[in-house]
């Protein structure tokens, strides 16, 4: 495997790097209370990759097992207890934990502990997941049909 081609082309480099103290407040709130911190998203890499930090509360929280055709999901810990559904089985992690689904790959996670949790959720490349996480917020304003497009348009697909 070699490196891909370049993407930066000048003789420098160039200041343009990104800083966001641990402090900020999360881009969007759930009523379950769950924090969703847009760290880095696929606008802002050029379209490839998007990282968010996820904070769920004690309540059960997360999607039922789904795939994406068009992009990567990548799950790491932070703190408590995520089950995260490889597609065979739920697995329950923990604070280091790592899981990685390809593009169509079965998966799922949910926060059922009891407990807070929290993780970095990864897309590659980095698809506009943003306003399918604020759309979630929606679903009960939306019809059948307008849920089923709204999912096809963020590439997920419900098993």
């Amino acid at each position: 495997m070699t490196y891909p081609p370049p993407l930066y082309h000048g003789e420098s480099g160039e200041i343009s790097a990104t800083y966001r103290p641990a402090a900020t407040e999360p881009e969007l709130i759930y009523r379950s209370g769950t924090k969703v911190h847009y760290l880095s998203t696929g606008p802002s890499t050029g379209g490839l990759f998007g990282i968010y930090r996820w904070e769920c509360g004690p309540g059960v929280t997360g999607p039922d097992p789904h795939f994406h055709r068009s992009l990567a999901e990548s799950f790491y810990i932070l703190s408590g207890s995520m089950r995260i559904y490889d597609g065979k089985q739920w697995l329950d992690t923990e604070p280091g934990d790592w899981v990685h689904v390809p593009a169509g790959g079965v998966h799922g996670f949910k926060n059922e502990s009891g407990e807070p949790a929290s993780m970095l959720l990864h897309f590659s490349p980095g698809a506009p997941r943003e306003g399918y996480f604020e759309g979630l917020m929606h679903l009960s304003e939306m019809s059948e049909e307008e849920r089923v497009a709204f999912y096809l348009e963020h590439d997920n697909h419900w098993l």
